[in-house]
């Protein structure tokens, strides 16, 4: 085999196809001569094919199954686009002129349905369809240049829904022949052979994008932009229309151009190689000159790129930065249609790719996971430059890479085994923070990266999957060789934990308090022991060394003395016991004990950092080792310190930080007024006096869970926070005031870490307040809402979580919110924040006497649509309960009366519609309707009495007619009831309540009613007479 050519680095993407069509156009019989397939369309879940004799095959994506086939008679099938808002129509133009819409009615089980036939193009070939984003609304383009819509009617919405209006319009016709229509926002793009247009579709405006005209095929795009960095400010889209000569306009939403692309010299370079199963990759070194083309079509493709092609070549372009993300020659191309980052490509003898644009390690990976040996290899060998970083490590571990390795032949992969070794050899190891955090899995495990972002672990212990090698088994072998080494020492201590185990269950279940003390006791079983021993004996050995630190510089000042001090501080005489103590399971399966020995530790600890400032010789530092002592000052006077004020070992901190972050965790402080009685260490000078040692993510979960009702300890949390990124240059960019640059800045440190992030975040907050807090929603979920809360004011805050919940899709907000209400006591919290908050006063909504106030449910809510998530969010009776006298009380009426009905209270709630006076509030599905006809009666007797507490100026002025209908009067109920069960029926309840029917209603009430019992009657009439009818039929 000869030596692969290596792919320059510029070339970081690549267009691969992994799945075969071939079978599918087989089964469709659209491999042979006289059948073709002549267009196609994609969307998340079809893949449209249009035939050559008139028939249209709905590819269900996930297993490429058929299941529908749409038969046109009206000519073969030029133009097939799906519908992007709702799956459930597709529009069809035939090679008559014929536009068909389709509903197929999957989700009912029913037969697909053409809603919608335009007859507007007869006679025409039609080049161009496209949906409206918005509405079920298609626009077609045709030859002669005319473009017209068709309303897509529904069989959702009635009969004849589509034919109300004029469904079908002519909107213009262009100087020349469509080529390619666009669609965004109520704006029309319309690319033609001599020009593009763009059309206002609601104000049926019209105007040309640029002045120059051209001659041929280019097409044109809508490039919707990524969103702002303010939620809920879209940035507006770019056009981006094809010019001669490898030119391309950049227009603005108003057609205005902006500037000029010219990719012709951009292009000279050589192909990227496609990777298919169909052959191996090809790549020529050779330098390919500039080329000069015409772009037939444009469409927006992936993440912020542009697609176009050829007959002979596919191109992919990043139009923000003016470069060639690749081009690949592709021969044979008819047409493209895209989804995301896949690209479907028909070609001129009918055969189908599915190409994808992914990244080379994204693409290894997925080569990996289908077992395509050889051919990963070769992109591991041609794409070196890809390969070799360290950040490649986190989807290609050099152990798959090894993997790869030995499944190769050596009888026929000789060559790119030697090539494939020399890649290995290059490769960077993984960054050391991420290799830190991966340490612990790497030795026993590998993993990959799926394309959805989820870890796929490969365990190796005693698995005997089809992807382990010899090498892995004997590891894995060795490893339980000197497992049981120590299987002697490790037998006694289990006898004794299984002695204990039902003597720990009792205690948790005894303790409901302490869940999370399962987990932490678990954690001490297995590490603390070595943990306290090891770090017990280093603190020894540090003081006894005293070659570690440095020497003071005359004896003078008292060197002596603290060679005294530390030889009375080595002796530790309970060590011998301490040590037994923390091995022996009772102590650390029994919460007494494991707190009585973490309290032993403590003191090592700190006698440790007192001696550091005597070490240093000078008077102050020790008049600062003594107030250390003084565990009852305020924290102002403690001194904070985020840095290790002596250099330790690495082991030997990691297992300080882990003990000393489990103390805090555990809280063994007690009471502060006990803590100043006996001297003790409180939470808030422990944590500023041994932050450099504490784990900043666990310190930042313990502040928000632990010790939310000590402010203090959150205050000095983020004052180590602030000053240990005193020093980063994102610092810089917030003192500066821009808000814009600040967040780019903090979206370039990516990954983030929580503490640190939150540090900055801090800072924007105190410089621009709200605006600030409403943009923190796009670090989601590395800082919740418990961090904001901690951060911001409530009225702040309240702005942010609206945000945040508005930020999903309308169908997940609900499940969303309930998935941050993380402990359930917060939904009160938040309820009580958004009904104080930009509410209306109470003096409008409530009466002297806690009623409601007349028409008070039609005031706005500032936070209306987060009250209304959260009062449906599922719940227990008594936190309902507690919700509907939150809303009572505050007078959010809306709410109460849905919490009413969910509470089977419908006396109160009738009660409460009644006084407000609004027949729409006896409607679902925001009101409640009445089920009996006693429920009936008793809202009869309401109205009656609540009718006396209306406005005067309402019900004896003249406005009066204007509410006549939504007010909840008797007349208005027996109507309502009338219409439910019949106006005999209707009056019958008005008398058993004790009206009458002549007082209580006006003469249009009484019209109403006759003609309800004469439409009843005639009724009545129609079905016994279709009875008898259907009787004499049935006796003939």
């Amino acid at each position: 085999m000869p030596m692969l050519p290596v792919v320059p680095e510029v070339q970081s993407h690549v267009l691969a196809e992994f799945d075969c069509l071939d079978p599918l156009l087989s089964a469709l019989r659209l491999d042979s001569g006289r059948l073709k397939c002549t267009c196609l369309a994609v969307s998340r879940k079809w893949l449209a094919l249009g035939t050559s004799a008139g028939g249209l095959h709905l590819i269900q994506r996930e297993g490429w199954k058929q299941r529908l086939i749409l038969t046109h008679k009206e000519g073969s099938i030029t133009q097939v686009s799906c519908c992007p808002h709702d799956e459930d129509f597709i529009a069809v133009a035939t090679s008559q002129g014929l536009v068909v819409v389709w509903e197929l009615q999957l989700e009912r089980r029913g037969r697909p349905e053409r809603v919608s036939v335009s007859w507007e193009h007869r006679g025409q070939t039609l080049t161009s369809l496209c949906w409206d984003t918005a509405a079920l609304r298609v626009f077609a383009g045709d030859k002669g240049g005319k473009v017209s819509f068709l309303r897509a009617g529904s069989s959702k919405l009635g009969k004849g829904s589509a034919f109300v209006i004029f469904p079908v319009q002519t909107i213009t016709t262009v100087d020349s022949r469509v080529v390619q229509l666009g669609y965004l926002d109520g704006r029309l793009l319309v690319s033609s052979l001599s020009r593009c247009y763009l059309c206002d579709t609601e104000r049926e405006k019209f105007w040309r994008v640029g002045n120059k005209e051209r001659d041929g095929e280019y097409g044109a795009c809508f490039f919707p932009l990524s969103r702002g960095v303010i939620v809920g400010q879209q940035p507006p889209p770019l056009l981006y229309c094809a010019r001669p000569g490898s030119r391309v306009w950049e227009a603005s939403f108003s057609g205005d151009v902006l500037s000029t692309h010219q990719f012709k010299q951009l292009l000279a370079v050589p192909p990227a190689p496609l990777i298919s199963y169909r052959s191996e990759p090809h790549y020529n070194r050779a330098q390919k000159s500039s080329q000069s083309i015409a772009f037939p079509r444009l469409l927006y493709f992936g993440d912020q790129n542009l697609l176009t092609w050829t007959d002979s070549a596919i191109y992919v372009f990043t139009p923000q930065s003016g470069q060639v993300l690749l081009w690949t020659e592709v021969k044979d191309v008819v047409e493209i249609a895209v989804y995301r980052n896949e690209l479907f490509c028909l070609r001129g003898d009918g055969r189908m790719s599915h190409l994808s644009l992914l990244s080379v390690e994204r693409c290894v990976d997925r080569l990996l996971r289908r077992e395509a040996w050889s051919l990963a290899a070769t992109v591991c060998v041609m794409f070196q430059h890809a390969i070799a970083p360290s950040k490649a490590r986190k989807s290609i571990p050099i152990d798959r890479l090894d993997h790869l390795r030995s499944q190769l032949s050596v009888t026929t992969h000789l060559d790119l085994i030697g090539q494939l070794e020399e890649v290995v050899a290059k490769l960077e190891p993984l960054d050391s923070a991420s290799s830190s955090r991966r340490s612990s899995i790497s030795s026993h495990e590998s993993f990959n990266v799926l394309d959805c972002g989820i870890y796929r672990v490969i365990s190796r212990r005693g698995s005997q999957s089809d992807e382990e090698t010899s090498s892995l088994v004997s590891q894995s072998m060795l490893e339980e060789e000197r497992l049981k080494e120590f299987s002697f020492v490790q037998e006694e201590e289990e006898q004794q934990g299984a002695e204990h185990g039902k003597r720990l269950v009792k205690v948790l279940l005894n303790n409901p308090p302490i869940p999370i003390l399962t987990v932490l006791c678990v954690f001490f079983f297995l590490s603390v022991s070595s943990f306290v021993k090891k770090t017990t004996e280093k603190i020894n050995t540090l003081q006894m060394n005293s070659d570690l630190w440095p020497r003071p510089p005359d004896p003078k000042d008292g060197s002596q003395g603290h060679v005294e001090a530390v030889a009375t501080t080595v002796p530790f005489p309970e060590d011998g016991d301490h040590d037994s103590q923390i091995q022996d399971p009772l102590v650390l399966l029994d919460p007494a004990c494991l707190k009585e020995t973490l309290q032993e530790w403590i003191p090592v600890l700190e006698r440790t950092e007192d001696d550091s400032p005597q070490q240093n010789g000078g008077q102050e530092d020790q008049r600062e080792a003594q107030d250390h002592h003084r565990p009852d000052e305020a924290s102002t006077e403690e001194n904070l310190r985020v840095w290790s004020p002596k250099p330790l070992p690495p082991d030997l901190q990691a297992h300080l930080t882990q003990l000393a972050t489990l103390y805090l965790e555990l809280g063994y402080f007690g009471d502060p007024v006990v803590q100043k009685e006996r001297g003790v260490v409180g939470v808030n000078a422990f944590l500023r006096r041994f932050f450099f040692l504490l784990d900043q993510e666990r310190v930042r979960r313990m502040c928000l869970l632990g010790y939310g009702d000590q402010p203090e300890v959150h205050i000095s949390f983020m004052e180590a926070m602030l000053e240990l990124t005193q020093s980063s240059k994102v610092v810089e960019v917030i003192q500066k005031g821009d808000l814009l640059k600040s967040l780019r800045c903090l979206r370039e440190l990516q990954p983030w870490s929580a503490p640190m992030l939150l540090a900055h975040l801090h800072r924007l907050y105190e410089k621009h307040g709200e605006l600030a807090v409403r943009s923190f929603t796009q670090f989601y979920p590395t800082i919740l809402p418990s961090d904001v809360t901690a951060m911001a004011k409530h009225s702040h805050f309240l702005a942010y979580l609206d945000n945040l919940v508005q930020s999903r899709a309308e169908e997940q907000r609900l499940s969303f919110l309930g998935s941050l209400l993380q402990p359930e006591a917060l939904r009160q919290d938040w309820l009580g924040l958004a009904l104080t908050h930009d509410a209306p006063q109470k003096s409008d909504t409530l009466t002297t006497d806690g009623q409601p106030r007349w028409h008070s449910h039609f005031f706005s809510w500032g936070y209306g649509r987060l009250l209304s998530l959260l009062i449906r969010l599922p719940a227990d009776l008594a936190s309902k309960q507690k919700m509907a006298e939150t809303c009572r009380i505050n007078g959010y009426w809306t709410g109460y009366v849905y919490l009413c009905c969910e509470l089977q209270r419908r006396t109160e709630a009738f009660s409460t519609i009644c006084r407000l006076d609004d027949m729409s509030l006896l409607e679902e599905p925001s009101g409640m309707v009445p089920q009996t006809m006693d429920e009936w009666k008793m809202l009869l007797q309401l109205s009656q009495q609540c009718s006396n507490s209306r406005p005067p100026s309402l019900t004896n002025g003249g406005s009066a007619a204007d509410h006549i209908q939504t007010e909840v009067t008797p007349e208005n109920l027996v109507l309502r009831l009338a219409r439910a069960v019949g106006p005999d029926r209707a009056f019958e309840a008005l008398q058993e309540v004790g009206m009458q029917s002549d007082m209580e209603l006006g003469p249009h009430s009484t019209l109403v009613c006759e003609l309800l019992r004469v439409a009843e009657k005639r009724q009545r009439w129609v079905m016994d007479h279709t009875r008898d009818y259907d009787t004499r039929y049935q006796g003939l």
